[in-house]
């Protein structure tokens, strides 16, 4: 079998629903060239003892997303790495989409280096919805998109930049400003990934938004993400 993509999953404490997101992931159209790789996190690898696929390339690690997700691409096979969280569900095309992308970009001679999707938040709240919709927008103005878009990018070239920075916090945001000094491309799918509310419910959707909203500002700022990560974890529950 030919393996063209990576999906990696960084997990931490998902036994309740690692074996339904398998079965998602092995449900997408031309799911037969992916490996997929869970990154556990927890000492006790609780995760990915629980995943019932033996075809699931399980792999132990530090705990942080960055860790993980550096560990994941270590042990990837595919020419294109797909970084997607545990809460995350991808459009079953795609990887139809991704290759669409990646295909016509090159025969222009404009040569996609990765990209990511557009996205939507799994509610109805017309407040979620609106959160999601300026996320894609900021995403697209500023050629930054976030872990929960569902990044993906060209493994040597992910080598190349370094990997992701192994930071507590804002790892995407650093990689992603080095591909753009770097003047690499990105694309973006107009088909969105459906990223979980529950971290919006938990947390209270002003709290968590105007939270984020402050992190990413004072990181811009020049603020260390050690001294941030406190801030993101005291409001998760």
């Amino acid at each position: 079998m030919t393996i063209k993509f990576s999906v990696i999953l960084p997990v931490l404490n998902e036994a309740a629903i690692i074996n339904s997101m398998m079965d998602h992931l092995k449900a997408l159209a031309g799911s037969d060239q992916c490996e997929f790789i869970v990154v556990d996190g927890a000492p006790d690898g609780s995760t990915i003892k629980a995943i019932t696929d033996h075809d699931v390339h399980c792999v132990k690690s530090q705990q942080g997303r960055a860790l993980q997700m550096n560990a994941g691409a270590a042990a990837a096979k595919g020419e294109l790495l797909i970084f997607l969280h545990a809460d995350t569900r991808l459009p079953r095309n795609a990887l139809d989409l991704i290759n669409q992308i990646m295909t016509q970009q090159a025969m222009t001679q404009q040569s996609l280096i990765g990209g990511a999707f557009d996205l939507r938040i799994g509610s109805e709240r017309p407040m979620l919805k609106i959160i999601a919709r300026i996320a894609s927008l900021r995403s697209r103005l500023t050629r930054i998109p976030y872990g929960d878009q569902a990044i993906f990018i060209r493994r040597d070239y992910f080598n190349q930049m370094g990997r992701y920075p192994e930071i507590p916090l804002m790892e995407d945001v650093v990689l992603m400003r080095r591909i753009k000094k770097a003047r690499g491309r990105i694309g973006f799918i107009p088909e969105p990934v459906i990223t979980s509310a529950r971290r919006w419910e938990n947390e209270g959707i002003l709290y968590a938004t105007l939270r984020n909203w402050l992190l990413l500002s004072a990181f811009i700022l020049g603020v260390a993400p050690e001294k941030l990560a406190k801030y993101y974890r005291s409001g998760q529950g």
